[in-house]
């Protein structure tokens, strides 16, 4: 998720760590905030990949920056990335987003629309939170408020999803 992210924001501009940082946190960091001990290591491993290159700028106002950028390596690997996303990148709620991030960076509508049928189609798959041996338990079938909370919101926002997605395929279809 992070490297799809970095890699997504530096095929829109160069950037310094501290903005790549800043704009990473405001996609992901509710969730998972990144820190400079997660996000550096990463660009080092994309830079030696060849994925990435460096540049030193003079600052504004401080010392020179360090300004990444995407190689035409780096480009080929995002759309690779968009156009075959892992399982996970697909089901999990969190690498979704940032996947749905930088889906429009895919140049083929086509491509776009496939990604977005994998996710409709986990989505259409009968599931919970919570199971009765190997039946997923329904909102109603639950005494708990709370449980009944979670399952509830969950069926709220997944109609909402299936709803943007079929419109989505439609006008990309």
């Amino acid at each position: 998720m992070l490297e799809l992210a970095i890699l997504g924001f530096l095929h829109e501009a160069p950037l310094h760590g501290y903005e790549l940082r800043k704009r990473i946190t405001a996609l992901t960091g509710h969730v998972r905030p990144v820190g400079e001990s997660t996000l550096y290591p990463a660009i080092k491993r994309l830079e030696k990949a060849g994925l990435l290159a460096r540049e030193t700028r003079p600052g504004a106002a401080a010392a020179p920056r360090h300004m990444l950028t995407l190689t035409e390596a780096g480009r080929q690997d995002l759309l690779h990335r968009l156009a075959e996303p892992d399982r996970l990148d697909v089901t999990d709620e969190n690498r979704w987003f940032t996947l749905l991030a930088f889906l429009r960076h895919l140049p083929d509508p086509a491509e776009q629309a496939a990604v977005l049928r994998r996710r409709l189609a986990f989505l259409e798959e009968p599931a919970s939170f919570f199971y009765d041996g190997e039946r997923p338990i329904a909102a109603e079938e639950l005494d708990d408020p709370f449980r009944r909370g979670i399952l509830t919101i969950a069926r709220a926002t997944s109609a909402a999803e299936l709803k943007w997605l079929r419109t989505t395929l439609r006008s990309l279809e």
